[in-house]
């Protein structure tokens, strides 16, 4: 073949790979692992965009680059395929969640198989494959049968906490459980009623059901996690949504809270990723201090604050909208100001709540708590930055001390009472300073802040009003939601308590039901499944679990995926070991990258996995983002009846336009196809154009891709038409891998370019015969490829892919200037390249006369000497001005060059006879002459 067809190349290696199951993987004791993992995609019906492979490509060099390396790769691809997007689709159609998701899958496959990605497909997982939720649900089932125990500092069977209780009630006892667990003796456990212990065990284990505060969408029927809501509404569809306390299953992640911590220190992420998981957890060390309310013996406020020191300057106390006293707390004469405030907090979601800075919103409950050091009295109020599932839902405001409180007190006319002798210009804003010595508070003042936080909790402990204690932001994970399309919670109900299935019975099925929404009387679409009860008598379990459930542990089941007997086979898990090399978008943070370490930590402490966490290295690829083209419309061809006339870019600001976006799809280096836009849209078959020399020039903004910009680009219609190791060596050229960058077709005809200028060092391009020969390489040749042999393998040590590209360019461009095409140079370059570009290097590395893959060559071994110089070429000036060349050993003195410089025809003409005033010599520079 002597013209570089990659049409006809990459369909036939990829059918080969697939043929011949070049990327398969199995357990090799004899050699080292190196597992590579990408974040597993969900299969939504708009397949692939150009955007997404981004990471798969970064994975995949590595992935080819460590098998050249001698390494046993596992490098496999599954789909996270539960989720909302194809329960809506059902719900509008009527179509099963199963046969969307089946078809959707089938397109990524086939979309991510044209792009040459060494994934082992015998591998694959589906989260919705009941043979994969068999061992999401068996997971599950562990955690409701262990609680957490601190002395331990690991979980443990909940059988070893009723045979302590059995025969010491729960004195002794050191664990995690809830804050309102009481104390009991072994006599009153043993004197409990069944129902009355599993209850109390609730308070323990490590998922339980609970009430918590979610985010619940009414028109999608279903709880939704923070990142699926937006400015008030729901990701999907804008549906309103509102915070409400539901009865949900929960995870006592709570109980991970400083392993989690600590952790992150053991483990290669981003500094970015790190911090949101530090703050998400948010330990802080502090007090716990309890506030009387005037009037009512019966009920205290519990107040969790970092800064107890400060508790002379408070001044109000705040509560969340949703806390369970603003009933009592709310006077008649401002209950209808309560009622509207509380229902527009609702509406408003937890990440809107928290973020907000600027605008201060409140109400006051007409109430008042008293401070238990003064005896003071202080306003209770309702203000949306408190929320009910966050420390106690109630907090001390101390303008004197805290910007917000400061706000507030400013907003409301609040009393803002100096706290320490150093605090200054509180009339202007809050400050925050912990220097000096108390002043306005009693039983501290004149003491220093050490002294002072001392003090008081141990005043408090004496009177039992409070207690000091470390806190954490981090609730209990809600693990329910109210849809259809979920891994289905294998739990029955037996008089009215939660109960496990038998594991025998795993996995438990998704029913099949009517249609995909609520009952008429409120419950899941589950409720709809007819004569679905455990063992022909029981009520199962109608919620579905959290899309997280299924991403908290799905890189082990690659490990060993067709196992029947187990999540994966301890063989399997000792060698693998966890995972070398993940990637994945940081939107993940504090959702699945939390919730899976959580998991992982888990089963750790069973002996089920050997890591406490399950990924070494992580990297957060940036985005793609779209280049978006418009076109002008002359306002006068607007309306109905109407030609519409589009005047081209340079020619808009001559008229009255209005900027369309138009599909990038059909515009190359911003030039419109001006007959595929009439056939684009029917109201513009007739358009006509003012156009500029002959063209028509778009017009050009950098968007998110989206189908609403028509900036999206199929990476299929980039591979038909420039070739998948033009797409793949396009997207590294882009840019950083971390960095978002825009989308741009108009550079990628470059890349391709190169390709072709590769192939034509084998092939002559005039008459097609092969050029490769068997001669020694020159140093020169020599030097171009082994400076391009270490470039690469430092490039991708550190994954600076887009650098690695230009690297590749360079050596082509040089071996093509000293015309080489032999065998021994040609040879190590394609298997340089080969993790970039693997069908063309698969190509040449047969057209070499190899009959084995490219995948199992080995990576060259970089020689330092090649890039050793013997000599260097000195530009010669004369006052600055090169006149002549000279060329000297590379250890050449400088008084030895000056010498033979001066000597030289040419410089003697210039010096006309005269001594230079002086000569600088530069070694490997220049030499400067000046007369």
């Amino acid at each position: 073949m002597s013209e570089y067809n990659f049409r006809e190349i990459e369909k036939r290696w990829q059918q080969r790979w697939e043929e011949q199951q070049t990327y398969r993987t199995d357990v090799d004791a004899s050699r080292p692992k190196y597992y590579v993992l990408d974040m597993f995609p969900y299969p939504s019906g708009a397949g692939l965009h150009v955007g997404h492979p981004l990471g798969y490509i970064a994975s995949d060099i590595v992935s080819r680059y460590k098998r050249l390396q001698g390494f046993n790769v596992l490098h496999p691809m599954g789909f996270d395929s539960f989720g909302l997007p194809a329960e809506q689709y059902a719900i509008q159609t009527g179509q099963h969640p199963a046969v969307t998701t089946e078809n959707n899958i089938d397109t990524y496959i086939s979309q991510l198989k044209k792009i040459g990605f060494s994934y082992d497909w015998s591998r694959e997982v589906r989260t919705s494959d009941p043979k994969f939720y068999k061992w999401t649900q068996w997971i599950f089932m562990q955690l409701f049968n262990h609680y957490y125990d601190k002395d331990a500092d690991k979980a443990l069977s909940i059988s070893k906490l009723t045979e302590h209780f059995a025969k010491q009630g729960n004195s002794g006892i050191n664990a995690v459980c809830d804050e309102d667990t009481p104390a009991f003796t072994a006599a009153e456990w043993n004197a409990m009623t069944d129902k009355q212990q599993q209850e109390l065990l609730f308070k323990y284990r490590l998922t339980m059901p609970d009430e918590a505060y979610v985010n619940w969408c009414a028109a999608l029927g279903s709880v939704l996690s923070n990142d699926e809501v937006k400015d008030g509404v729901s990701e999907r569809g804008g549906y309103p949504v509102e915070r409400k306390l539901m009865k949900q299953w929960s995870m006592r992640i709570t109980a991970y809270a400083d392993r989690l911590l600590e952790g992150l220190n053991e483990i290669d992420w981003s500094d970015s990723i790190k911090e949101q998981q530090r703050n998400w957890i948010g330990r802080s060390q502090g007090a716990s201090v309890q506030f009387a309310i005037e009037g009512n013996s019966d009920n205290l406020i519990e107040v969790f604050t970092t800064r107890v020191d400060t508790i002379y300057g408070v001044s109000f106390i705040v509560l969340a909208p949703e806390h369970e006293f603003v009933s009592f707390l709310t006077t008649p004469e401002q209950k209808t100001e309560v009622d509207t405030y509380v229902k527009w907090a609702a509406s408003r979601s937890e990440v809107d709540r928290m973020s907000e800075v600027k605008k201060v919103t409140g109400v006051f409950t007409g109430s008042y708590a008293i401070n238990p050091f003064n005896g003071e009295k202080v306003p209770i109020y309702l203000a949306d930055y408190v929320l009910a599932g966050y420390g106690t839902g109630a907090v001390m405001g101390v303008p004197s001390g805290d910007q917000r409180d400061w706000n507030f007190a400013t907003h409301f006319n609040l009393p803002i009472i100096p706290i320490l002798d150093s605090q200054k210009d509180m009339d202007k804003q809050a400050d925050a300073t912990k220097e000096g010595h108390y002043i306005n508070s009693d039983i501290i003042n004149g003491m220093e802040y050490k002294e002072a936080t001392a003090t008081l909790i141990k005043w408090l402990e004496e009177k039992g009003l409070g207690k000091g204690k470390v806190q954490y932001r981090l609730r209990n994970a809600v693990f329910s939601r109210q849809r259809y399309w979920g891994e289905p919670v294998p739990v029955y109900y037996k008089d009215g308590l939660p109960q496990l299935i038998d594991e025998q019975d795993l996995p438990l099925l998704l029913p099949e039901i009517d249609k995909y929404l609520p009952t008429e009387t409120g419950e899941p679409p589950l409720g709809r499944a007819e004569n679905w009860k455990y063992k022909g008598q029981y009520e199962y379990e109608l919620s579905t679990m959290p899309g997280w459930a299924g991403s908290s542990w799905y890189f082990y089941r690659y490990m060993d995926p067709q196992n029947d007997s187990e999540f994966a086979s301890k063989e399997s898990v000792d060698y693998w070991q966890n995972v070398d090399l993940y990637l994945g978008g940081s939107e993940h943070a504090t959702g699945h990258l939390l919730y899976s370490r959580f998991w992982n930590h888990f089963l750790y402490d069973l002996g089920m996995v050997p890591q406490k966490e399950y990924a070494k290295k992580l990297i957060n690829q940036g985005m793609i983002l779209g280049r978006s083209n418009y076109v002008y419309r002359v306002k006068s061809s607007e309306g109905e009846g109407k030609n519409p006339v589009f005047v081209s870019y340079n020619l808009r600001k001559e008229y009255e336009t209005t900027a369309i976006h138009v599909d990038v799809n059909i515009v190359e280096n911003d030039e419109l196809n001006v007959e595929a836009f009439k056939k684009w849209r029917p109201d513009f078959q007739n358009a006509e154009f003012i156009l500029e020399d002959g063209k028509y020039i778009c017009g050009w903004e950098i968007d998110k891709m989206s189908k609403r910009y028509y900036n999206v680009v199929n990476p299929d219609d980039i591979v038909a038409r420039y070739g998948a190791d033009t797409l793949r060596m396009y997207e590294m050229f882009l840019g950083p891998l971390t960095d978002a960058k825009p989308w741009n077709t108009n550079g990628i005809s470059g890349v391709h370019n190169f390709l072709r200028k590769l192939w034509r060092l084998f092939y002559n391009e005039d008459n097609g015969n092969l050029l490769v020969t068997d001669a020694e390489p020159t140093r020169e040749e020599l030097k171009s490829l082994h400076k391009t042999i270490k470039k690469v393998a430092d490039d991708i040590e550190n994954y600076s892919f887009n650098t690695t590209v230009s690297a590749f360019m360079i050596c082509v461009n040089e071996l093509s200037s000293q015309k080489c095409s032999k065998r021994a140079i040609l040879s190590d370059l394609v298997v340089i390249l080969s993790p970039f570009a693997p069908h063309i290097a698969e190509e040449l590395w047969s057209i070499l006369g190899h009959a084995t893959s490219v995948t199992k060559a080995s990576y060259p071994v970089f020689n330092a000497s090649y890039l050793t110089e013997d000599s260097f070429e000195y530009p010669i000036s004369i006052n600055g001005k090169v006149r002549i060349k000279m060329t000297f050993p590379a250890d050449a003195l400088p008084a030895d060059i000056e010498q033979s410089v001066l000597a030289e025809e040419t410089v003697q003409k210039w010096l006309e006879g005269k001594a230079p005033k002086k000569v600088i010599v530069v070694p490997k520079r220049i030499v400067n002459v000046v007369i």
